[in-house]
């Protein structure tokens, strides 16, 4: 005799299974969230891979799949956090929300390249997100692909008109170009939406400095030292790398050269060993700098000349213009060395001046001009308003 098999029951035994499970699931994301919220973010992990793990399917995987990468990143562990990301999307795969958050991991690690294939994804998912089109546009940014960044951000202008973050998001764009007039005007654009948008005002802050205009600049980050420290001291930063390097003035205590000393002025008033016919002597200048300089720039004695000025302005003329004597010396074009005290930030140039074979030789050291044609640390030229000095001028 053949015995029947109730199927409702075997129906009824699962459904109870699955929802013994999905309970289980529950009170371990429960558990885990508790965890979390009491910074034990190791057990925290355990209980949110056990709820992923005995309900994969569930309801609140997806949940458990977050906070398990959020455990992870608080416990600085990326790896781990990106694989629970990488399980939320295989769980969830027409879901945006992890592919936007993985791309976010990946834009932090420098990863641009595998951000934008998330974002992409995330946009494919949800095309309506403006914050999926934002961080795609900055991906494309990060890439280069500074057109293609262009169009993300008008998407996001588009969808949210009065929104900071497109106005934002295309003043980087331009920045990246060079365009800083237009970048400028969307970044006033975004403050003007969000007031207290202070991201926009360094953005801006920077685009002045970039274009030389450092005193603007400045402005921006003296009113941000109200609002945002932090962000206040990251704008001075880039203040002090991007402006153009100086010579701020000449040391009148350490230089050994009397650079202040007039026309007609006797060589052996220089120092006494030059009363001697022919005799030389070394002197120095040094110069402070206003910023870190390059030290093989400064070094290399051929990025140094030391010429007599020929300024056409009152007075500044070597020998004020008039004719120079027969008994007028020279100083060779280039320093013998020079030395660079990084600490100081100051540049001491060494050279040689030579009494002629009759004794009586002259110079006009305030009109003896020095001049620096090197860079700062970060590879800038030197400020063409500020690479010069004679004692007549000052810095020049």
């Amino acid at each position: 005799m053949v015995r029947s098999v109730d199927s409702s029951n075997f129906f009824v035994t699962y459904a109870q299974q699955e929802q013994t499970l999905m309970t289980i699931s529950n009170s371990q994301l429960n558990k885990g969230m508790e965890l979390y919220a009491d910074k034990d973010y190791e057990e925290a992990a355990k209980a949110f891979e056990r709820a992923i793990e005995v309900a994969p399917q569930s309801e609140y995987s997806a949940r458990a799949c977050n906070y398990l990468s959020m455990s992870y990143l608080k416990l600085e562990n990326e790896d781990k956090a990106i694989e629970a990301y990488e399980k939320w999307i295989q769980l969830n795969p027409e879901d945006a929300a992890p592919r936007l958050k993985l791309g976010k991991l990946y834009f932090d690690q420098e990863r641009h390249g595998e951000a934008l294939n998330e974002f992409s994804e995330a946009v494919r998912i949800d095309p309506v997100s403006v914050e999926n089109y934002y961080h795609l546009g900055q991906a494309y940014l990060a890439l280069d692909r500074n057109s293609e960044a262009q169009a993300q951000f008008r998407k996001v202008q588009q969808l949210e008109p009065d929104e900071a973050a497109g106005y934002y998001g295309l003043g980087l764009a331009y920045s990246k170009e060079g365009r800083y007039e237009q970048a400028i005007e969307l970044f006033d654009q975004a403050i003007k939406t969000d007031r207290e948008f202070y991201d926009a005002y360094a953005e801006k802050a920077y685009a002045y400095a970039d274009m030389g205009e450092i005193e603007a600049a400045e402005e921006i980050q003296a009113f941000l030292e109200d609002e945002d420290e932090d962000l206040a001291d990251t704008v001075s930063r880039y203040i002090y790398k991007v402006d153009t390097p100086k010579i701020a003035f000449a040391s009148a205590m350490e230089s050994t050269f009397g650079y202040y000393k007039s026309r007609n002025t006797l060589v052996s008033d220089l120092d006494s060993y030059l009363e001697n016919a022919n005799a030389e002597k070394q002197f120095k200048m040094v110069f402070q700098f206003d910023k870190e300089m390059e030290r093989a720039s400064i070094e290399d004695r051929f990025n140094w000349t030391i010429k007599r000025t020929l300024a056409d302005g009152s007075g500044t003329a070597y020998n004020l213009g008039l004719t120079v004597a027969e008994t007028e010396v020279s100083i060779t074009s280039f320093p013998d060395y020079v030395y660079y005290d990084e600490d100081a930030l100051t540049a001491t140039v060494q050279f040689t001046v030579q009494q002629n074979a009759t004794a009586d030789g002259t110079i006009d050291p305030s009109h003896i001009e020095f001049k620096f044609a090197g860079e700062d640390q970060w590879g800038l030229s030197m400020d063409k308003d500020a690479d010069q000095f004679t004692g007549f001028s000052g810095v020049f």
